[in-house]
């Protein structure tokens, strides 16, 4: 299901002037004088490169509890989903929205900084979901949330970059579980 609304979004956004004046109109609408310092912390927290550093913690972590090969998965995850958005942010070319802010560079599809949070989030719940239950669920999906809202208010991206680099991560993180079934 994420793989063809990935599909769905990079052919619309490639190829759809009515979706891309849709997709400008929504965000318009949806982003009000929200851009403040606390978007500004969140979006530095979950910064793609700061990201890197919090998966290699998780990893050593996991290393130090003697669970080497899940350290092995976090790693490959988070670097497999990082390149694969990374090309496709490349292969896309899509500008960023109108009057986004000068810290913010590159280009907008899909939103880096909602992939890795999502992937992040998808393996931290993987990991630790039998041991911490609904109160990690809970905690993760609001982590979520703000870095989603953090992006939009921020005017970084619209809001296909973000359902985009939700569908990506979600794909990437089947694909490598997959991988790693198929292999260990």
């Amino acid at each position: 299901m994420s793989a063809l609304i990935l599909v769905l979004l990079i052919f619309n956004i490639k190829n759809s002037r009515r979706f891309n004046l849709f997709d400008h109109w929504l965000h318009h609408k949806l982003i009000r004088r929200h851009d403040g310092y606390s978007w500004q912390i969140i979006a530095f927290i979950n910064d793609p490169k700061l990201l890197v550093v919090w998966d290699i913690f998780l990893a050593s972590f996991l290393i130090n509890e003697e669970k080497n090969l899940t350290a092995f998965w976090v790693l490959f995850t988070l670097g497999f989903t990082d390149l694969t958005g990374l090309l496709l942010k490349k292969w896309m070319h899509r500008k960023r929205p109108i009057k986004h802010s000068n810290l913010e560079d590159g280009y907008s599809f899909p939103s880096g900084h909602v992939l890795g949070t999502t992937i992040m989030v998808l393996i931290i719940w993987k990991i630790f979901a039998n041991e911490f239950g609904s109160g990690l669920l809970i905690t993760l999906t609001a982590i979520w949330v703000m870095v989603v809202i953090s992006r939009l208010s921020l005017k970084a991206h619209y809001p296909s970059d973000v359902i985009g680099a939700t569908s990506l991560a979600v794909f990437c993180f089947t694909l490598s579980q997959q991988i790693f079934l198929l292999f260990f």
